[in-house]
């Protein structure tokens, strides 16, 4: 056996021993994706294979925390794509205003800019009070760095652009504070959020939701996951509730596809139909 197919054998058997132990589930990744990443993290680990570090891992959960932190995908921005921003107010808040008390999800969440993003956006369509919003994410340390609400100073002229163009009705600045080449964001933006460590590979859905947004996650996952999360997605989504997907993540030749129509061209924004059963 060749050392490149060694290394495939080990990574397998940490990839199963990190779901065995502690129920960290990576099998639906990916596999390049998965692959670069743990080669990622294990040269800046300090082991010299994955064998090594296997029996590491299990033992330690610290470590095993670093792990999931590094191979989880946490890239997030406020207001990115504008247009989608833009239709979600346009085409999704009208509507959310019909139920007395709407749920959402943010799934997949990472450091939390997208939920205050759709924070703003209720709060300036009078909105706040009526929502609840759940924003999940695996990756705990994300978690945190999203309930504290600290960005980098240095990006809010993009968010601030990217706001106006998702048609902002104040000046961003408003919302946070400048200290120190960071920008502290209003907690009361979040007083509706509840946030919550959550495996989308494996845990239980919610039930009862207007709204899901899970948007540039489920372009590391293998096929047979994609669909499985859909699924879950569609059976926790209220009848007329909306599903919103990233810009690479359509529902064309989806199990569910037919239930769905997306309200505005291109933006992955899609509704569902009324007097259709879900998904099994």
């Amino acid at each position: 056996m060749n050392e490149d197919a060694i290394v495939a054998v080990e990574m397998a058997l940490l990839v199963d021993a990190v779901r065995r132990v502690h129920g960290y589930d990576f099998s639906g990744y990916a596999d390049a994706s998965l692959a670069r990443r743990l080669a990622l993290w294990l040269g800046k680990s300090g082991f010299d294979s994955f064998g090594a570090a296997t029996s590491k891992l299990l033992r330690d959960p610290v470590l095993c925390r670093q792990l999931v932190q590094d191979v989880t995908v946490n890239v997030s921005d406020m207001f990115r794509d504008p247009p989608f921003f833009k239709a979600l107010r346009e085409e999704v808040v009208p509507h959310l205003r019909t139920w007395p008390h709407a749920r959402i999800w943010v799934a997949g969440c990472a450091t939390g800019e997208e939920v205050y993003s759709l924070a703003i956006i209720l709060r300036e369509e009078g909105l706040e009070q009526q929502c609840r919003i759940y924003a999940t994410d695996l990756n705990e340390a994300v978690l945190e760095k999203a309930r504290e609400g600290v960005f980098a100073l240095r990006d809010m002229q993009r968010h601030t652009r990217e706001y106006q163009q998702s048609g902002g009705q104040r000046a961003f600045s408003d919302y946070y504070v400048a200290r120190y080449e960071r920008a502290i964001f209003d907690p009361t933006l979040v007083r509706n959020v509840v946030f919550a460590a959550h495996n989308l590979a494996t845990d239980a859905d919610f039930s009862e939701m207007q709204l899901i947004m899970c948007r540039n996650v489920m372009i590391y996952f293998k096929p047979v996951l994609k669909e499985r999360l859909l699924g879950v997605f569609d059976q926790c989504l209220s009848p007329g509730g909306f599903l919103c997907l990233g810009t690479k993540e359509a529902l064309d030749q989806r199990r569910i596809g037919p239930r769905y129509d997306e309200q505005r061209q291109g933006t992955r924004i899609y509704r569902k139909q009324y007097g259709v059963a879900a998904s099994a």
